[in-house]
């Protein structure tokens, strides 16, 4: 007689399945915040002769001129031209903005300034997935959530008051439009590669930073670059496109398909030691507050791990 299953057994299969999703999910995310962080002072260099709206078309053209051969090698020609792009011009409407507002506050404020102040993002994507159905709140995912902004209060606490203000304010809201866009591309795309659904977003950020682009210079602002494109700019510029857009959206969107948004967003936090580490090969000084910060906010992603998953959208 063929034995039932044991459901012990069983039930230690799903779990290790589980811990090995979110292992692996956690490890994209840091990746992509990694990827993120190198981002912001190439942006630093840059911004001293582009004109934010311009940079930002710059980022989104450069790093779509090689993603998009890619995409079509990875999905078909076929599923490309079936793409609903209506939906992806509205989510990468969001996902343009917010790097446009991010750039924005970088050019107001600095590199971890900007960083740290995304501290918000794991509050706010708590909301859209509570909103939205996707999570059930549970005692450890709100208390990772407490203990993460508090990281994020330590870390900012570093930052100089006359620092804040309308950057600040570009900072917040850029952070919730991209905590959207990214919930959006993870689960309005289900037909295409994780690649894929990054490479659609990112397309419609193009459509949104060009128009911003025209607009701008129908009013009469300089959008073009005040010097000229030389090898350092390209270099600089790659790496604001390629590597901290283009791939850390893609570890970023594949970590949401593994932990959702909110848990995914706790990483986010962790940018600024990133940054700090990065400024301070280039000669910045080493902060230990920000340092602390950032070791809070990696205790709250330990203590906000799910026992379950976040529901299916």
């Amino acid at each position: 007689m063929a034995m039932s299953p044991d459901p012990a057994r069983g039930n230690t299969l799903f779990a290790s399945g589980r811990q090995r999703s979110a292992l692996s999910g956690n490890g994209l995310a840091m990746a992509s915040m990694l990827t993120w962080a190198a981002g912001f002072p190439a942006a630093e260099i840059l911004l001293q002769s582009w004109p934010p709206v311009a940079l930002l078309t710059a980022r989104f053209a450069f790093a779509l001129l090689f993603m998009i051969p890619i995409w079509v090698l990875i999905d078909g020609p076929e599923r490309v031209l079936r793409t609903p792009w209506g939906r992806a011009l509205l989510v990468g409407g969001g996902l343009g903005s917010g790097m446009f507002l991010i750039i924005v506050a970088q050019k107001l404020t600095d590199p971890v300034t900007v960083a740290i102040i995304a501290s918000c993002a794991p509050l706010v994507a708590t909301l859209l997935e509570l909103a939205s159905g996707t999570r059930r709140l549970r005692w450890n995912f709100a208390l990772g959530v407490v203990v993460s902004v508090v990281g994020g209060v330590i870390a900012t606490s570093a930052v100089a008051p006359a620092q804040l203000g309308l950057g600040a304010a570009c900072a917040v809201v850029s952070t919730g439009l991209f905590c959207w866009a990214s919930m959006a591309t993870a689960r309005d795309f289900p037909r295409l590669s994780q690649f894929g659904r990054t490479t659609i977003s990112l397309s419609g950020g193009l459509v949104i930073a060009t128009l911003l682009m025209l607009g701008s210079a129908l009013a009469g602002v300089d959008v073009m670059p005040r010097g000229p494109i030389d090898g350092q700019q390209l270099g600089m510029l790659a790496i604001f496109s390629l590597l901290a857009m283009g791939l850390s959206q893609v570890l970023f969107i594949a970590s949401v398909g593994r932990l959702g948004v909110a848990l995914a967003s706790f990483h986010i936090n962790v940018a600024p030691f990133y940054v700090m580490v990065i400024m301070l090969v280039l000669g910045e000084e080493w902060n230990w507050t920000r340092a602390l910060g950032a070791g809070i906010v990696a205790l709250a992603v330990v203590l906000a791990q799910d026992r379950e998953r976040p529901c299916p959208a």
